[in-house]
């Protein structure tokens, strides 16, 4: 089969990558800087946050998140050991469980999302112009 894309595709694909593991590396300097824990407690605790109701179970977590499920399990039993979040049993299914938000859950969230912006504006908005960003995100929003 030939190839009638254009020849920079492949390298277009690796720079994205390239660039994505940065920017994450970059954030994630940011945040241990400030004494915060790592970008993806964050991204757990937000998206039980957002959650309605008020809770997740892990498996949505893990489908939100694209994480592995021993990943998941071990980071959400970290998150419990910290006090940010608690499991509860379900109700329907004794083996089920739900993750729910404490205040100190809040508190943590609260706390990084400051440093979070600004390393987002610092390590990626400062670099483009508005035209930039608008036609990124158009370029990015067609996947």
């Amino acid at each position: 089969m030939t190839d009638h894309k254009n020849p920079k595709t492949c390298q277009a694909w690796a720079r994205l990558m390239r660039v994505s593991g940065k920017l994450l590396q970059d954030i994630e300097a940011d945040l241990k800087a400030a004494n915060l824990p790592p970008l993806g407690w964050y991204d757990v605790l937000l998206e039980v946050r957002n959650a309605e109701p008020k809770w997740l179970r892990p498996v949505d977590i893990q489908e939100k998140m694209l994480i592995q499920q021993y990943n998941i399990s071990r980071l959400i039993e970290r998150l419990v050991k910290e006090g940010l979040v608690i499991r509860k049993s379900c109700d329907c299914d004794k083996r089920g469980q739900y993750i729910v938000l404490e205040p100190a859950g809040n508190d943590i969230l609260d706390k990084m999302w400051p440093i979070y912006k600004a390393a987002i504006d610092k390590h990626f908005g400062d670099k483009l112009n508005v035209a930039e960003i608008d036609s990124l995100t158009q370029i990015l929003s067609k996947f």
